[in-house]
């Protein structure tokens, strides 16, 4: 009977130990894909609440962006390291700023241009004319575009195709 018992927790050992190693001497899990994507657009089309949304960080202090931001955005199958450019509109910091945004096009993977689909029609034609602009520039005029009709949820939002059916340039099937 003793040797029964003996078997018994021997087998016990080897299983638990067995189920230890499983469980405890894995490897470290295998790298996600890292991607560099720039967002640009102008100000207040929601740039920086979009990136903070998706780094689910809190959108109660957002302030305009000054320069640029850089944040990594985690998804389970990847990472994207996005790279927010402000856009402020001002004459005066729209030029001093606009001009620099093309050094940080280099390496990027694709880009989001975002637009306030609530905005006045002089601002959608000002978001109209930096998406062009964006579209032939020679370092992402061959990368991937989304397009993101921001501020959906106020009155005077336009739907996303109404937003962009004379934007300039090459027409693109748009989703809602």
């Amino acid at each position: 009977m003793s040797e029964h018992i003996q078997l018994s927790l021997a087998l016990c050992r080897i299983g638990f130990y067995t189920c230890l190693r499983t469980l405890c001497c894995k490897g470290p899990p295998p790298p996600r894909p890292e991607y560099d994507v720039v967002c640009i657009g102008l100000t207040g089309s929601g740039k920086s609440s979009l990136l903070s949304r998706l780094c689910r960080e809190s959108t109660d202090t957002i302030v305009p962006t000054t320069g640029f931001s850089i944040k990594a955005v985690p998804f389970q199958n990847a990472i994207l390291n996005v790279k927010e450019l402000g856009g402020n509109t001002s004459k005066l910091c729209a030029d001093h700023i606009k001009k620099y945004w093309s050094r940080y096009y280099q390496g990027s993977q694709g880009v989001v241009f975002v637009v306030n689909s609530a905005c006045s029609a002089a601002e959608l034609e000002a978001s109209r004319a930096e998406l062009h602009s964006a579209l032939q520039h020679p370092q992402l005029c061959t990368l991937p575009f989304l397009i993101l009709a921001n501020h959906q949820d106020q009155p005077a939002a336009r739907p996303a195709p109404e937003a962009w059916e004379r934007a300039p340039g090459p027409t693109f099937p748009l989703t809602d």
